[in-house]
């Protein structure tokens, strides 16, 4: 019996061995394409100013990773961790490969990170080398790095892309074996935001990453030689394993674009004919709305791949009808090394546009009851539990927070509520962590509160997610003011909250009360400050900064 075929008496999925799971690294994946394929295209620096575009074929992409990681091991030793702190390029992933051939550790920091988040990312992974661009988005990283190094004495490097070439030729003749690699040894440190105020670092191995990419890009029906045009940031578990390295197994072409811009994204699917790409929804509204979209040919695209956030059911039939092309629904989280769950080409409409698919090869998946942990009958809501090969190693560096979520029995809880049914098709339900999903990317409370709790008319806050059309969720703070103060106003918060984070966290709506709502025990009841926004019981006040036509998750 297939997985497709399979009846279910309880809210229980089995690991199936319909499709194998390969011993392999991420190197790995990188020498069998560069052997099998050496002439083929590999890989396009798809940036905006067309005359400056560079690709690289399997053999080139091998040769540079290769002097990459020579000359990462000229400086540091395996099992070293190296972060990078850049936007999407071409040169991103070439240095990814080469840490990955050098047996070292990369920690993916996000390029609108500010000076104290990067400053806690770099500590708490011990990195020994920071590889950034000099500014994004018209911020000056360098001089956040220059701000920063003098607190962090175990950081040994700090270069940027600007020097990439020189960095890049010092690995040219240099003689020295490249290490052995197991497909169990960490690849990277993949922090996602955090309910202890700070994120926490999911440590990944190639096998996980490896994996998962190419089951991904299978059921979404990548053959071989297919072209996945990505904008994901390569920062995030999307950009940066999903795309590229599902793409890498299926020896295809990946386009890597600088950023979300829809008009950059449709030219680039139509001149490199691409068959597949990965768009959060609001990145995919935004490309469907574009006036470029009917002046271009997009007759290439075969499977448009979605997730991150709930994606409607209108939106999956809208793209299918103006796109003509096909959909997958992704599930999963970072811990998971990405995706758990999706929907495949085949599956029908409203399988595609009310649930998320059935799980990927060789994992366990349980529906549990959050107070007994037992398996739920079908149909019945629980949290969602994972077991297997895509279980993350651990927390770097958190003991407590790592047997918070991984149990005795090795099972994951995701900390999601869902169901499933007979056949195995999940369906999202809820969350359970106290969690806001804006454009695609999860944004813990904690944090934000722990840090607008410094500003001197501050008493106390709660932030929470209120329902948007754009961006799935908006951010919301509820401010008590501390006696005596005077109301500051919408615009001088949110200038507090950018000097020390990034655009995503700074909330959008803002509200002022005198008392919260609170449960006996004194903690705020946070769904009943989300109803009474959502439903205007409770005003609040917003700053709309002027919009600049990018939407991809920061």
């Amino acid at each position: 019996m297939t997985t497709t075929d399979r009846v279910l008496a309880e809210s229980y999925w089995p690991a199936n061995q319909d499709e194998a799971v390969n011993e392999v690294t991420i190197g790995d994946l990188l020498r069998e394409a560069a052997a099998t394929v050496p002439d083929r295209v590999a890989l396009v620096d798809a940036v905006e100013d067309t005359d400056a575009r560079r690709s690289w074929t399997y053999e080139e992409f091998l040769a540079d990773a290769t002097r990459a990681a020579k000359a990462l091991l000229t400086r540091y030793a395996p099992g070293d961790r190296v972060a990078i702190w850049a936007p999407n390029s071409a040169d991103w992933i070439i240095l990814q490969q080469g840490i990955s051939l050098a047996g070292m550790i990369l920690v993916a920091a996000n390029p609108a990170y500010r000076a104290r988040e990067l400053e806690y990312v770099l500590r708490h992974s011990g990195a020994v080398a920071l590889f950034y661009a000099d500014s994004y988005r018209d911020f000056d990283l360098t001089t956040v790095v220059d701000e920063i190094r003098p607190q962090l004495p175990g950081l040994q490097g700090a270069i940027t892309f600007a020097e990439w070439p020189d960095f890049l030729a010092s690995g040219a003749d240099v003689e020295l074996e490249l290490p052995e690699v197991a497909p169990t040894d960490p690849i990277q440190v993949q922090y996602t935001s955090g309910t202890t105020g700070f994120p926490k670092g999911a440590r990944l191995h190639h096998k996980g990453l490896a994996n998962a990419a190419r089951l991904v890009a299978e059921r979404a029906g990548m053959q071989d030689g297919g072209v996945n045009v990505n904008s994901m940031p390569m920062y995030h578990i999307g950009g940066g394993a999903v795309t590229s390295l599902g793409t890498l197994a299926k020896r295809g072409k990946f386009v890597i674009v600088p950023q979300f811009l829809p008009e950059l994204m449709l030219e680039t699917i139509e001149t490199y004919r691409g068959t597949h790409t990965l768009l959060v929804p609001t990145m995919l509204l935004a490309l469907l709305d574009h006036p470029d979209r009917e002046k271009r040919d997009l007759s290439s695209l075969q499977t448009i791949m979605s997730g991150a956030a709930t994606v409607p059911a209108a939106l999956v039939r809208r793209t299918a009808d103006i796109l003509g092309c096909r959909t997958s629904i992704l599930f999963g989280q970072t811990e998971m090394h990405g995706v758990i769950a999706q929907t495949r080409v085949t599956d029908s409409p409203e399988d595609q546009s009310e649930t998320v698919g059935q799980p990927l090869p060789s994992l366990e998946i349980k529906i549990a009851d959050e107070v007994t942990g037992e398996v739920q009958p079908i149909g019945e809501s629980g949290e969602i539990c994972c077991r297997g090969y895509q279980n993350m190693i651990e927390y770097h560096d958190m003991p407590e927070e790592t047997r918070a979520t991984i149990d005795p029995e090795n099972w994951l809880h995701m900390g999601d509520r869902g169901c499933m049914d007979e056949r195995g098709f999940i369906q999202i339900t809820g969350r359970l962590k106290d969690m806001i999903i804006r454009g695609g990317v999860n944004i813990y409370p904690r944090e934000i509160e722990e840090f607008l709790l410094t500003h001197p008319a501050v008493s106390d806050v709660a932030v929470v997610g209120v329902p948007d059309d754009k961006w799935g969720e908006q951010l919301a703070a509820v401010v008590r003011l501390s006696p005596g103060a005077s109301m500051p106003s919408v615009e001088e918060m949110r200038t507090f909250s950018r000097s020390q984070m990034s655009a995503h966290k700074t909330p959008f709506y803002w509200s002022f009360v005198e008392e919260f709502p609170v449960t006996p025990t004194g903690k705020i009841k946070k769904y009943m400050l989300r109803k009474q926004l959502s439903t205007g019981e409770l005003g609040a006040d917003t700053h709309r900064p002027e919009a600049d036509g990018r939407v991809e998750p920061e």
